[in-house]
């Protein structure tokens, strides 16, 4: 009788630590996994900031882009031409002054759709969307900034054919030698400009840093094994930091891709 009270005591304290066991490997697991979760949110927060800086940017150019066109639009419909002006010079502005109107009409549209495209797929999309927005607008924008230099260029040379349309030409190479000198100005400061802020491919850094957020490897940007074993080390220092005492399997199987 005292063997068998001995043997059924021994069993339910055996059964009590298994049981305490699975529960502590439980709440260590959701533990991870709320770590991992947290994460995964303020990796998404750093890559809304780039969304937002192209979104931002492509606002800027459509604005822009906007007002130039109303120029040139006014340009073509306010111009008249007197008997004596060339008809290959009346055709030459008239052609000029549309393509500036309609290149900054098209970087109007393109930055527009952007804005409000971009934002929409990060915000409604399923998971990854956040960086497929991202590193769609950082192209788009580009393309949206050339269309708008091309329409600059286009609106000074509109003006400069307006300049020998309407007026003699001691005045009109007096204008021309104006814009032009402008002109040039404008470029060399920009190219100054872009030169101070230059940022090469291999020191850009964008947001994405777990194998999971990986696409294609960046040209320059060190590759995916940097970015895993940079992703190794935050997370390793978070569940130090925490008391974690480990990793997921999902993270050692991602860092070592």
């Amino acid at each position: 009788s005292g063997w068998r009270r001995t043997f059924k005591t021994r069993g339910r304290r055996a059964r009590f630590a298994s049981g305490r066991r699975r529960r502590a490997v439980a709440m260590l697991y959701a533990d991870k996994r709320a770590l991992e979760n947290n994460l995964q949110v303020s990796l998404i927060r750093i890559r809304e900031k780039e969304l937002d800086f192209y979104a931002k940017n492509c606002t800027a150019i459509g604005t822009q882009a906007a007002l130039l066109s109303g120029f040139a639009y006014s340009s073509i419909l306010g111009m008249s031409f007197s008997d004596d002006v060339p008809i290959g010079l009346q055709l030459l502005y008239t052609a000029i002054t549309a393509i500036a109107m309609t290149v900054e009409l098209i970087a109007l549209f393109n930055s527009t759709l952007c804005a409000m495209l971009g934002p929409g797929l990060a915000l409604r999309g399923p998971d990854g969307s956040m960086h497929t927005a991202v590193d769609g607008m950082t192209i788009e924008y580009r393309i949206c900034f050339l269309f708008f230099v091309l329409g600059v260029l286009a609106f000074f040379m509109s003006a400069l054919l307006y300049a020998w349309i309407s007026f003699h030409w001691p005045i009109a190479l007096s204008t021309s030698l104006v814009l032009v000198f402008f002109c040039v100005r404008s470029g060399s400061h920009a190219k100054r400009i872009f030169l101070k802020f230059e940022l090469k491919a291999e020191y850009a850094v964008d947001g994405r840093m777990l194998e999971d957020d990986l696409g294609p490897p960046v040209p320059g940007g060190g590759g995916s094994g940097h970015r895993s074993q940079e992703a190794s080390r935050v997370i390793s220092s978070t569940l130090e930091s925490r008391g974690g005492g480990g990793r997921p399997a999902s993270w050692s199987e991602g860092a070592q891709r």
